[in-house]
């Protein structure tokens, strides 16, 4: 009986153990997909109105004369 009970509570364990490790994987990879649907707005916006061309981060704003 004593054996049975240590392998039930390292199953648990273990499975607990698992299960943390997946639920951190996928809670990894939510800051890439929240980027990757900023981006694809973005990419429906530009496509929606092709007459504004697209400024990147890199580039600056025209300066008034």
């Amino acid at each position: 009986m004593d054996g049975t009970a240590i392998i039930i509570i390292l199953a648990i364990a273990g499975v607990a153990s698992v299960l943390l490790f997946a639920v951190k994987g996928l809670l990894d990879q939510i800051p890439d997909v929240i980027e990757s649907a900023g981006k694809a707005r973005e990419a429906w916006q530009r496509f929606k109105k092709p007459d504004q061309p697209h400024r990147t981060d890199d580039q600056e704003p025209p300066m008034a004369a």
